[in-house]
This record gives structure tokens, sequence and C-alpha cells, in this order.
């Protein structure tokens, strides 16, 4: 492309200045962050996020980050909650209401309503003096030398800026709370990690009727149908009451072929490996996969820990729940 040197030029540029703007935005952090921080940490609440169009977008975002890290917040729109949706901030929450001039008519409309209620209101704008500065319980400065575009009319530096402060006020509270990755899982079941943090062995093993047992003394050629039937591509083999004594898999079996053409009398203990690799139920299905990538097998046993077989599982499981 004749141009393409030239794009890479001016996109350096923007990223340049707006990673300056991120410096110029740490350097001047002061009280009224920390003050805002502890009251959104103290807040018995919610945290409830306004702010006008771009200043909209970024506190949206700013409002999913902190009620995925432990932070209860949503985000309402200026305008809508001058006719209404006032009603959802109720007392005890936490308002940030966002504007790079602090100016904005749709805030400004409704700082009288929200004085009225029992709840902290925290300004963040680029002007201490402004309007929303002055009204607010707390202010947090967010100005920028200049924005990236060349025109310096649209918000880019600036936006920049306050999602960052967003971030870091997210995670200031979550360090602040303790927060684990086991209460993010809670926040994201659907996803990927939270799979990786919830799902448990029990959760995925095949137990009960499905379970690739037998017990020991079992002919070979009556072994061979029931992990057929079982699909799991092994079998426990069990004392009488049930106890792991070792595991027979499809790929002993396969060896045992090359090895010998006659299998009359044969039983399961005289091919079956003692001291299986195992694991427990409780324990998280990443465990289990780490086990297996470890070991380089296909497959464990879920046993108690007074050796009861309980369950099987293979990595075609952990592929089926998405933890491959």
């Amino acid at each position: 492309m004749e141009n393409s040197e030239q794009y890479l030029n001016w996109a350096r540029e923007v990223l340049r200045i707006e990673a300056e703007s991120l410096h110029e935005i740490a350097a001047e952090l002061d009280g009224g962050f920390t003050r805002a921080a502890d009251a959104l940490l103290q807040c018995r609440g919610r945290v409830v996020i306004m702010g006008m169009g771009k200043s909209g977008h970024i506190g949206r975002k700013i409002a999913a980050t902190m009620a995925s890290t432990g932070t209860p917040a949503f985000f309402v729109h200026p305008a809508e909650a001058a006719h209404g949706d006032l009603g959802m901030i109720v007392d005890g929450d936490a308002v940030i209401a966002i504007s790079n001039s602090g100016e904005s008519d749709e805030i400004a409309a409704i700082i009288p309503a929200l004085k009225r209620k029992h709840i902290t209101l925290i300004s963040i704008t680029a002007r201490p003096q402004s309007t929303m500065a002055r009204h607010a319980d707390i202010h947090i400065t967010a100005a920028v030398s200049h924005e990236a575009c060349p025109l310096g009319l649209a918000p880019t530096s600036s936006t920049t800026a306050v999602m960052a402060l967003g971030d870091a006020l997210a995670v200031v509270l979550l360090k602040a709370r303790e927060f684990t990755p086991d209460d993010f899982a809670l926040s994201h079941p659907a996803g990927s990690l939270g799979k990786r943090l919830l799902l448990r062995v029990a959760d995925i093993m095949h137990g009960g009727e499905n379970l690739p047992a037998v017990v020991s003394g079992t002919l070979l050629k009556d072994a061979i149908v029931i992990m057929s039937e079982k699909g799991l591509g092994m079998l426990a083999v069990t004392d009488g009451s049930g106890r792991l004594k070792g595991v027979f898999t499809d790929g002993d079996l396969r060896r045992l072929f090359q090895r010998r053409d006659n299998f009359a009398g044969l039983t399961v203990d005289e091919i079956m490996h003692a001291n299986p690799k195992t694991i427990t139920a409780d324990k998280l299905a990443t465990e289990a996969l780490k086990q297996m990538q470890q070991n380089h097998i296909n497959g464990l046993l879920v046993v108690e820990e007074d050796g009861l077989v309980v369950g099987a599982l293979n990595m075609h499981d952990l592929l089926k729940a998405r933890i491959v």
C-alpha cells in the first residue's frame, strides 16, 4: 500500500500521545482518588455510573468491569434518570458522574435530586472548578494536556484516561476486597475461565451404572465386553467391596494382542496395572487435565480416600466440557 508507512506513523503518534496522557493522570492522582476508593469500598449499596456521549460509553465499561470484579455496579443514562430512572438509585448507593468539561446539562439537572438522597456523589472531570466537581462529595481530576485528535475535538486521550482511571478504581477495590479467581469465576460461569475455576471432577465423571468396573477374577473376554459397553477405553478392577486394585485399558488390550494368540482362561488380574493414577471427585477438572498430560494417559479413575472407586473420566469428557 502506497500510504502504509504514513498510516503507521499517524497511528504511532496517537498511541504515543495517549500513553503520555496516562502518565499525566498517574502523576496527578491525589487524595480525591483515595477518598473515592475508600467510599466505594465502604458503600453498602451499589455503584451507579453516569455519563453522556463518549463519557457514557466509558461509564458502561467501567460499570461492567466493577461488576465482574466484586463491586456491584450498573450504568444509568442521565437523561433517562431525569424521566424516572432516578428511582433506580437508592439510599446507600454511590454515584460516579463522568464528564470531561464537568458541565454536562443532563447530569447538572439531576444533581439536586441526587443530593436529596443519602448517596455519595463522586465526579470525574478535567476541571476541578466545574459545576459537577463543586457539587460532588468527592472529585477526581482527569485532565490531559491535549487530545490525540489533531483537531483537538474528538475525545481520545481524555476518554482513554478516564477508562484507565475506572480500571484503577476497580482493581484497587478488587485488591482491597481480596477478590479471588474463584470469586471472579462466579461472575463468569459461562466463560472458559469460569468453567476452569468452577467445574469439578464430580461434575463430569461417569459413575453409578456408567462406572466402567469389574471385580477381580473377571475373565478377560467378559471384561472386554463391559469395557466396550461403557465406552471410556478403560476398566477399573476392584475387590469385592469396590476398592481399587488396578486398571485395564484398551491400550493394554492392543498390546496383549501383539504378544499372544491364546486368551482362554485369562483374567483381568493377569494383565491389569496395579496402583494406577487416580483423582478424587472434589478436585477441579483442570487438575484432572494436568495429571493426564503429565502422565501421558487418556483417562483417570475417581476414588474416595479409602480407595473406593466412584467414577471415571477421560480426555473426551474434558474436551466436551471445554476444559481443554
